[in-house]
C-alpha cells in the first residue's frame, strides 16, 4: 500500500537518495596512514582521520580495539598500544555511519623522517654506483613515503604521498641518504624500517620552522615573514605519526647567515620535538660537505660547520655525520651518499639502539692548553687513536697569537692529543682546523671517521653581526 499524498516514484527517489547518502559516507585518513606503512615499534601509536560529525569510529589492530567520537569538524583520533615486530598485519577502521576501511600489509619496526634540502632530496639515480645499488634494492620490509612538495601559509592537516615497498622501481627516485641510512639499520637491526622523505632543494632552515617560533626569538623574528611554509606544508601533516627520530641534511642555503644558524637550527629541532610531543626524539644531521661557495667568504662555510658543531654539543640527543673527507669542492652534491648513510647509521646504532662500544664519530675538539710556543689539543671520540687518514702529515691547522692573525701550523699526534705550533708564532693563543670552505683535512680516528672542523677562539666571525 502506497503512502497517501506521496506518488510511488517519490518514495523510490527518497529511498534511493537515502541509500546514496549512506553509500558515499566514508572514513578519510591522512596520506601517511595507509597500506604498506610501518608503525613505530614499542611506542604508543596515534591513528587519526575524519568521518561524519558526531560519529563513532573504532580502530582494531593486534587484538585491541579503541573507539573515539568525531568532533563537529569530523576529526577523530585514537592511540593504539605499543606493538611488536612481526609479520604483515591489517588495521580495520569502522565507523557507525561510514563504510569500513582496511589497511593492508602493515609492518611494525623503526620509523624515521628524512628531511632537509637538496642533499637529502638527492635521488638514488644520481648517487655513486647508482645502477648497482638500485638493482640490488629489493627490500620488501623497507617502506618508503615521499611527501610531495608543498608550500603553505598555515599548517596543513594532510599531504600528498603514499607508502611503497622498497624495490628498484620505487627507490630510484627516493632520497639516497634516507634509503642508505635505512638500509644500514635494516641490515644491522633486522627489523622493518619506514622512511618518510620530506625534503626540498635550495631551502633555508627557517622555511622548516613554525612561524611562532621565529617570531618569539629576537634573533630570528626578521625571518618570520618569509619562513615556515615548508613546515606548514610538509612537516605539520606528519604530526603526530609515531616516529623513532629524524635525520637532516641542510645548511648550504644558510651559509651566508651561519652565525644566526647557531640559534635557528636548535630552535627548529626543538620546534619539531615540541609539536610531535614524543620527547627529545633522536635527531641526526649531516655536517655539510666542503664546497667553494662563489662570492662568499671561505670562512662562511666554516662558521656554518661551527654552528652545526655547537648544535651537536648543546642540543640533547643529537648526532652529527662529518663529510669533509667525502666531499667534492666543485660539486655541492657529492655523489658518495653511501658513507653519509652509514655514518648516520653508526650514530643511531650506538646512541639510539644501544651498541655502546661502537665508534660512531670522528674526533671532536674538547679543549686546549698553551705549552710554551705550542698548543696541545684534546678530543672526544678518538676511538682507537688519532691518525692521518692518508698517512701523510696532518694538514689544515693554523695558529695565531694575540694579533689574531692565523698562519699555517705544524700539527703532530702525541698519544691521544695533538700538538700544534708555528715558528712565526711565539706566543700562541688559538688554533683553527679546516677553517675554510674547501678544506678536506686528513685528521681521523683509527676507525677512519673524520674530525670536525673547529676553532679554539671566539674571535668575531665574518657572519657575526655587529652588536
Amino acid at each position: 500500500m502506497r503512502c497517501k499524498g506521496f506518488p510511488w516514484f517519490t518514495t523510490v527517489l527518497l529511498a534511493a537518495a537515502c541509500c546514496a547518502s549512506v553509500a558515499t559516507a566514508e572514513i578519510k585518513l591522512p596520506a601517511v596512514i595507509g597500506d604498506n606503512m610501518v608503525l613505530q615499534r614499542d611506542a604508543p601509536l596515534p591513528v587519526w582521520g575524519w568521518a561524519e560529525p558526531d560519529e563513532m569510529v573504532s580502530v582494531t589492530f593486534d587484538n585491541q580495539s579503541i573507539t573515539a567520537k568525531t568532533g563537529k569538524d569530523g576529526r577523530w583520533s585514537v592511540k593504539l598500544k605499543e606493538a611488536k615486530v612481526g609479520p604483515p598485519r591489517e588495521i580495520a577502521i569502522r565507523g557507525s555511519k561510514s563504510e569500513a576501511v582496511t589497511l593492508k600489509n602493515v609492518l611494525v619496526g623503526e620509523v624515521w623522517v628524512c628531511s632537509g634540502q637538496s642533499n637529502m632530496e638527492w635521488p638514488m639515480t644520481r648517487t655513486m654506483n647508482s645502477a648497482e645499488e638500485i638493482a640490488a634494492a629489493k627490500f620488501p620490509n623497507i617502506r618508503l613515503f615521499n611527501v610531495k612538495r608543498l608550500k603553505a601559509a598555515e599548517p596543513q592537516d594532510n599531504c600528498e604521498g603514499q607508502w611503497q615497498q622498497c624495490a628498484p622501481e620505487t627507490v630510484a627516485g627516493f632520497s639516497a641518504v634516507g634509503f642508505l641510512f635505512g638500509r644500514h639499520l635494516h641490515y644491522e637491526l633486522d627489523v622493518p624500517v619506514g622512511l618518510i622523505k620530506s625534503a626540498w632543494g635550495g631551502t633555508p632552515a627557517e622555511l622548516w620552522t613554525r612561524r611562532k617560533v621565529l617570531e618569539s626569538d629576537p634573533a630570528l623574528k626578521d625571518l618570520a615573514p618569509r619562513g615556515s611554509s615548508l613546515y606548514n606544508g610538509m612537516i605539520a601533516p606528519l604530526i603526530p605519526y609515531a616516529i623513532r627520530g629524524a635525520i637532516w641534511y641542510q645548511g648550504e642555503s644558510n651559509c651566508s647567515r651561519a652565525y644566526q644558524y647557531r640559534t635557528l637550527f636548535p630552535a627548529m629541532i626543538k620546534n619539531w620535538r615540541d609539536d610531535w610531543k614524543q620527547g627529545d626524539f633522536p635527531f641526526g644531521f649531516v655536517q655539510i660537505a666542503p664546497f667553494r661557495y662563489g662570492r662568499l667568504d671561505p670562512a662562511c662555510c666554516a662558521e656554518l660547520w661551527e654552528a652545526q658543531l655547537l648544535t651537536l654539543k648543546n642540543s640533547p640527543n643529537t648526532g652529527m655525520a662529518v663529510t669533509t673527507d667525502i666531499g667534492n669542492v666543485g660539486n655541492i652534491h657529492p655523489p658518495n651518499k653511501q658513507d653519509v648513510g652509514r655514518r648516520l647509521g653508526l650514530w643511531a646504532r650506538a646512541t639510539v639502539y644501544g651498541e655502546k662500544d661502537l665508534v660512531y664519530s670522528g674526533p671532536i675538539y674538547k679543549s686546549m692548553k698553551v705549552e710554551g710556543e705550542k698548543i696541545r689539543l684534546e678530543f672526544d671520540h678518538v676511538g682507537g687513536g688519532l691518525a692521518a687518514g692518508d698517512e701523510k702529515p696532518l694538514k689544515d691547522f693554523t695558529i695565531a697569537g694575540e694579533d689574531e692573525q692565523f698562519v699555517p701550523a705544524t700539527a703532530i699526534i702525541d698519544g691521544q692529543t695533538i700538538v700544534v705550533g708555528a715558528d712565526a708564532v711565539k706566543k700562541p693563543v688559538a688554533v683553527r682546523f679546516g677553517w675554510y670552505d674547501t678544506a678536506m683535512p686528513n685528521l681521523v680516528n683509527k676507525e677512519g671517521l673524520p674530525a670536525s672542523p673547529f676553532r679554539t677562539d671566539t674571535f668575531k666571525g665574518v657572519t657575526q653581526p655587529d652588536e
